[in-house]
Protein backbone atom coordinates (compact mmCIF):
# COMPACT_ATOMS: atom_id res chain seq x y z
CA UNK A 1 0.00 0.00 0.00
CA UNK A 2 1.44 3.58 -1.17
CA UNK A 3 1.97 6.23 1.03
CA UNK A 4 -1.20 8.85 0.82
CA UNK A 5 -0.32 12.42 -1.03
CA UNK A 6 0.47 15.27 1.96
CA UNK A 7 -1.16 18.62 1.22
CA UNK A 8 1.43 20.98 0.56
CA UNK A 9 0.76 24.09 3.21
CA UNK A 10 2.88 25.10 6.58
CA UNK A 11 2.69 22.49 9.19
CA UNK A 12 1.51 24.13 12.06
CA UNK A 13 2.56 21.74 14.62
CA UNK A 14 6.10 22.48 15.72
CA UNK A 15 7.41 19.31 16.58
CA UNK A 16 6.02 17.69 13.75
CA UNK A 17 7.24 20.29 11.26
CA UNK A 18 10.70 20.27 12.38
CA UNK A 19 10.80 16.75 12.22
CA UNK A 20 9.80 16.95 8.06
CA UNK A 21 12.33 19.61 8.36
CA UNK A 22 15.07 17.23 9.51
CA UNK A 23 13.63 14.44 7.35
CA UNK A 24 13.16 16.21 4.09
CA UNK A 25 16.55 18.12 4.74
CA UNK A 26 18.56 14.84 4.63
CA UNK A 27 16.91 13.66 1.64
CA UNK A 28 18.08 16.64 -0.31
CA UNK A 29 21.56 16.48 0.58
CA UNK A 30 21.67 12.54 -0.17
CA UNK A 31 20.30 13.69 -3.49
CA UNK A 32 22.58 16.54 -3.90
CA UNK A 33 25.59 14.88 -3.09
CA UNK A 34 24.54 11.62 -5.16
CA UNK A 35 24.10 14.41 -8.26
CA UNK A 36 27.78 15.49 -7.60
CA UNK A 37 28.80 12.41 -7.64
CA UNK A 38 27.31 10.64 -10.56
CA UNK A 39 27.60 13.72 -12.56
CA UNK A 40 30.71 15.30 -11.68
CA UNK A 41 28.52 18.35 -10.90
CA UNK A 42 29.01 21.69 -8.82
CA UNK A 43 25.96 21.90 -5.84
CA UNK A 44 25.62 23.79 -3.22
CA UNK A 45 22.41 24.14 -0.75
CA UNK A 46 21.98 26.65 1.82
CA UNK A 47 18.96 26.12 4.24
CA UNK A 48 17.77 27.89 7.78
CA UNK A 49 15.47 26.48 9.97
CA UNK A 50 12.59 28.23 11.82
CA UNK A 51 15.11 28.28 14.90
CA UNK A 52 17.54 30.66 11.78
CA UNK A 53 19.55 27.70 12.39
CA UNK A 54 21.85 26.75 9.03
CA UNK A 55 22.68 24.01 7.30
CA UNK A 56 24.67 23.67 4.06
CA UNK A 57 26.12 21.03 1.95
CA UNK A 58 28.81 22.08 -0.68
CA UNK A 59 30.19 19.79 -3.28
CA UNK A 60 33.62 18.33 -2.36
CA UNK A 61 36.44 20.49 -3.28
CA UNK A 62 34.73 24.02 -3.60
CA UNK A 63 33.07 26.10 -1.90
CA UNK A 64 29.71 28.60 -1.89
CA UNK A 65 31.75 31.33 -2.66
CA UNK A 66 33.43 29.65 -5.59
CA UNK A 67 29.93 28.70 -6.82
CA UNK A 68 28.39 32.19 -6.71
CA UNK A 69 31.84 33.16 -8.75
CA UNK A 70 30.89 30.93 -11.79
CA UNK A 71 26.93 32.28 -11.42
CA UNK A 72 28.05 35.64 -12.16
CA UNK A 73 30.69 34.90 -14.05
CA UNK A 74 27.47 32.63 -16.33
CA UNK A 75 24.95 34.86 -15.78
CA UNK A 76 26.20 38.11 -15.73
CA UNK A 77 24.83 39.56 -12.96
CA UNK A 78 26.87 41.14 -9.96
CA UNK A 79 25.64 39.87 -6.35
CA UNK A 80 27.76 42.13 -4.16
CA UNK A 81 27.62 45.32 -6.27
CA UNK A 82 24.01 46.54 -4.46
CA UNK A 83 25.32 45.50 -1.34
CA UNK A 84 28.61 47.41 -1.86
CA UNK A 85 26.46 50.73 -2.33
CA UNK A 86 24.70 50.21 0.40
CA UNK A 87 27.75 49.60 2.82
CA UNK A 88 29.19 52.81 0.82
CA UNK A 89 25.91 54.71 1.64
CA UNK A 90 26.15 54.04 5.26
CA UNK A 91 29.91 54.96 5.21
CA UNK A 92 29.57 58.43 3.75
CA UNK A 93 26.14 59.05 6.29
CA UNK A 94 28.48 57.52 9.47
CA UNK A 95 31.25 60.36 7.78
CA UNK A 96 29.01 63.02 7.99
CA UNK A 97 27.56 62.56 11.32
CA UNK A 98 31.44 62.24 12.57
CA UNK A 99 32.17 65.38 11.05
CA UNK A 100 28.98 67.49 12.54
CA UNK A 101 29.83 65.84 15.73
CA UNK A 102 33.82 67.14 15.25
CA UNK A 103 32.41 71.12 14.19
CA UNK A 104 30.18 70.87 17.52
CA UNK A 105 32.76 70.02 19.56
CA UNK A 106 35.02 72.66 18.16
CA UNK A 107 32.39 75.74 18.56
CA UNK A 108 31.82 74.37 22.05
CA UNK A 109 35.74 75.16 22.35
CA UNK A 110 35.35 78.90 21.12
CA UNK A 111 36.60 77.58 17.30
CA UNK A 112 34.94 77.79 14.29
CA UNK A 113 32.12 80.35 14.96
CA UNK A 114 32.23 82.67 12.36
CA UNK A 115 30.22 81.06 10.10
CA UNK A 116 27.03 80.78 12.95
CA UNK A 117 24.55 83.37 12.49
CA UNK A 118 23.25 85.25 15.51
CA UNK A 119 20.52 82.94 16.48
CA UNK A 120 22.87 79.78 16.12
CA UNK A 121 25.10 81.68 18.52
CA UNK A 122 22.74 82.58 20.97
CA UNK A 123 21.79 78.31 20.97
CA UNK A 124 25.45 77.64 21.55
CA UNK A 125 25.61 79.95 24.42
CA UNK A 126 22.71 78.93 25.58
CA UNK A 127 23.73 75.03 25.39
CA UNK A 128 27.54 75.77 27.36
CA UNK A 129 25.34 77.61 30.17
CA UNK A 130 22.86 74.50 30.59
CA UNK A 131 26.29 72.31 30.35
CA UNK A 132 27.75 74.40 33.15
CA UNK A 133 24.98 74.52 35.45
CA UNK A 134 24.62 70.51 34.91
CA UNK A 135 28.85 69.88 35.70
CA UNK A 136 28.72 72.55 38.59
CA UNK A 137 25.75 70.63 40.44
CA UNK A 138 27.99 67.87 39.86
CA UNK A 139 30.63 69.07 41.33
CA UNK A 140 29.03 70.45 44.36
CA UNK A 141 27.27 67.01 45.11
CA UNK A 142 30.86 65.32 45.24
CA UNK A 143 32.41 68.03 47.89
CA UNK A 144 29.55 67.70 49.47
CA UNK A 145 30.28 63.57 49.76
CA UNK A 146 33.71 64.50 50.42
CA UNK A 147 32.62 66.39 53.40
CA UNK A 148 30.32 64.16 54.78
CA UNK A 149 33.00 61.48 54.63
CA UNK A 150 35.64 63.71 56.53
CA UNK A 151 32.64 64.71 59.00
CA UNK A 152 32.02 61.11 59.62
CA UNK A 153 36.29 60.06 60.22
CA UNK A 154 36.19 63.11 62.32
CA UNK A 155 33.20 62.32 65.19
CA UNK A 156 34.97 58.77 64.67
CA UNK A 157 38.01 60.45 65.99
CA UNK A 158 36.74 62.16 68.33
CA UNK A 159 34.99 59.44 70.05
CA UNK A 160 38.38 57.58 70.06
CA UNK A 161 40.04 60.38 71.68
CA UNK A 162 37.31 60.60 74.72
CA UNK A 163 37.48 56.73 75.37
CA UNK A 164 40.97 56.78 75.70
CA UNK A 165 41.26 59.66 77.72
CA UNK A 166 38.71 57.77 80.25
CA UNK A 167 40.85 54.93 80.17
CA UNK A 168 43.61 56.97 80.83
CA UNK A 169 41.53 58.98 83.65
CA UNK A 170 40.89 55.83 85.53
CA UNK A 171 43.97 54.56 85.52
CA UNK A 172 46.02 53.55 89.40
CA UNK A 173 48.24 56.43 90.61
CA UNK A 174 50.72 52.88 91.64
CA UNK A 175 49.75 51.63 88.03
CA UNK A 176 52.60 50.58 85.85
CA UNK A 177 52.16 52.44 82.24
CA UNK A 178 52.83 51.51 79.29
CA UNK A 179 51.35 51.10 75.63
CA UNK A 180 48.65 49.67 75.73
CA UNK A 181 46.64 47.99 73.01
CA UNK A 182 43.05 48.73 72.20
CA UNK A 183 41.70 45.98 70.44
CA UNK A 184 42.38 47.90 67.11
CA UNK A 185 40.80 51.24 68.11
CA UNK A 186 43.93 52.81 68.13
CA UNK A 187 44.99 51.89 64.52
CA UNK A 188 41.64 53.11 63.49
CA UNK A 189 41.92 56.43 64.93
CA UNK A 190 45.80 57.14 63.32
CA UNK A 191 44.21 56.20 59.63
CA UNK A 192 41.27 59.07 60.24
CA UNK A 193 41.06 62.15 59.34
CA UNK A 194 43.45 61.77 56.06
CA UNK A 195 46.08 60.13 58.18
CA UNK A 196 47.26 63.38 59.87
CA UNK A 197 45.68 62.39 63.69
CA UNK A 198 47.88 60.16 65.90
CA UNK A 199 46.49 58.90 68.98
CA UNK A 200 48.71 56.88 71.14
CA UNK A 201 47.82 55.47 74.66
CA UNK A 202 50.66 55.07 77.36
CA UNK A 203 51.44 53.14 80.88
CA UNK A 204 54.45 54.43 82.44
CA UNK A 205 57.21 52.16 83.60
CA UNK A 206 58.50 52.55 87.11
CA UNK A 207 62.30 52.16 85.51
CA UNK A 208 61.19 56.34 84.56
CA UNK A 209 62.90 58.02 87.25
CA UNK A 210 61.98 61.68 85.73
CA UNK A 211 58.21 60.42 86.48
CA UNK A 212 58.62 59.95 89.97
CA UNK A 213 56.38 61.45 91.90
CA UNK A 214 56.69 62.78 95.93
CA UNK A 215 55.41 60.05 97.90
CA UNK A 216 56.93 57.27 95.78
CA UNK A 217 54.12 56.79 93.10
CA UNK A 218 54.56 57.17 89.61
CA UNK A 219 51.36 59.14 87.91
CA UNK A 220 50.69 60.08 84.37
CA UNK A 221 50.19 63.07 82.49
CA UNK A 222 48.03 64.44 80.40
CA UNK A 223 48.92 63.60 76.44
CA UNK A 224 48.83 65.96 73.99
CA UNK A 225 46.80 64.61 70.47
CA UNK A 226 48.05 66.09 67.43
Amino acid sequence: MGRGKIEIKRIENTTNRQVTYSKRRNGIFKKAKELSVLCDAKVSIIMVATNRKLHEYTSPHTTTKDLYDLYQKASGNSLWNSHYERMKDNLNKLKDINNKLRTEIRQRMGEDLNDLRLEELRGLEQNIQESLMIVGDRKEHQLRNQIGTYKKKSRNAEEINRKLLRRLDGIDDDSQYGLEDDGGDDESAIALTNGNSHIFAFRLQPNQPNLHINGGGYGFHNLHLA
